[in-house]
């Protein structure tokens, strides 16, 4: 079927998402327990591998625009990478308007990161350029990117100006051993310690490990994006900024908060952790997102109902989160009519 055919979106009110998800043939190459488990889930491994019409057609369930999409969670080497990439920029090619790209990157080398993260960005790939990088909130031997050794990554992403997506990623074999719980199935534990609550915690914590060491000094102009109604800190903000005080950065913590920091909806139905980002991040930081394949555009369209009808935000602010606040950091141009 020709994507010509699909039904399309209501272009006159855009919607851009921006953590949505792929899984490329460089990944599926390798065993992956993880892999594994998402096959078990009927349809999730079309869904995750293909870049065409299914995709799409669920776009235009929930009358997405554009998508943004980017690898999911695992470590891959610096040859996956640009594969991976390149398979990304094919498909961008094919759909220019409806598809962008955040690049994969080898965060366990850092130099070979900022060098990816420079072809993609800066050069492009046969005319595509990528408007930043997703990134894995840790590698899977639990490195973070706050060590002195990651300067020379975080000085390319302030140099070619693009944000980078902080996401979460599966528990590490240490981890799992620091909360081994026997009476506990493994599979509840592994739940508890990823989507069911860890690994957004972790995600969090990462944050707060690039503030305490002096990332955002370093580097002042660096964007970093996290989801999920930004991984609790809203919720934990103004106690974050009263640890922090003691630490003598050169900002406080609520300053980069609000000049570095920029947070998506990311597959998070709820009204209640919206209400509280609402009234302590700045509103052109918030952005909607999906989290394809795990959630469904038309779920995300009924939540953005919902969240319209409760009069939460005026239409300014509205059209800021469906579309403009993305539009403007990543420099999309999204179709109106």
């Amino acid at each position: 079927m020709s994507s010509n055919a699909l039904k399309e979106p209501n272009f006159t009110r855009p919607i851009i998402t921006l953590e949505e998800h792929f899984l490329s043939r460089a990944s599926l190459s390798q065993p992956n327990v993880y892999n594994d488990a998402f096959r078990a889930i009927p349809g999730l491994m079309e869904q995750f591998t293909e870049l065409d019409d299914l995709r799409i057609s669920d776009m235009n369930s929930g009358d997405v625009t554009m998508q943004v999409i980017s690898h999911g969670p695992g470590d891959l080497s610096p040859a996956q990478c640009r594969d991976c990439n390149d398979q990304l920029a094919s498909a961008i090619r094919k759909h220019p308007s409806r598809f962008a790209g955040f690049a994969e990157l080898p965060m366990d080398n850092p130099v070979e990161a900022a060098a990816e993260l420079r072809r993609t960005c800066l050069s492009g790939i046969d005319g595509v350029k990528f408007v930043g990088a997703l990134v894995d909130s840790h590698t899977e031997s639990g490195v973070y990117y706050d060590g002195p050794e990651f300067d020379v990554f975080w000085r390319e992403a302030e140099s070619i100006d693009v944000p980078i997506y902080i996401h979460p990623t599966w528990p590490t074999d240490q981890q799992f051993a620091a909360y081994e719980a026997p009476h506990l199935p493994k599979m509840v534990l592994t739940q508890i310690l990823a989507f069911g609550f860890g690994w957004h915690s972790d995600t969090a914590m990462h944050v707060v490990r690039l503030y305490a060491s002096g990332v955002f000094d370093r580097f002042p102009k660096v964007k970093v994006i996290i989801g999920h109604m930004g991984e609790m800190i809203p919720y934990m903000l103004q106690r974050i900024e009263r640890v922090t005080a003691r630490w003598g950065k050169q900002r406080s913590f609520r300053e980069v908060w609000d000049s570095n920091l920029w947070v998506t909806t990311s597959g998070n139905w709820a009204l209640d952790p919206m209400a509280c980002m609402l009234r302590n991040t700045k509103h052109d930081r918030i952005m909607y997102s999906v989290d394809y394949p795990f959630s469904k555009s038309k779920d995300g369209l009924r939540w953005l109902e919902e969240f319209e009808e409760s009069g939460m935000v005026d239409a300014d602010v509205l059209e800021g989160i469906r579309w403009k606040n993305a539009s403007r950091l990543l420099g999309l141009n999204v179709r109106m009519s």
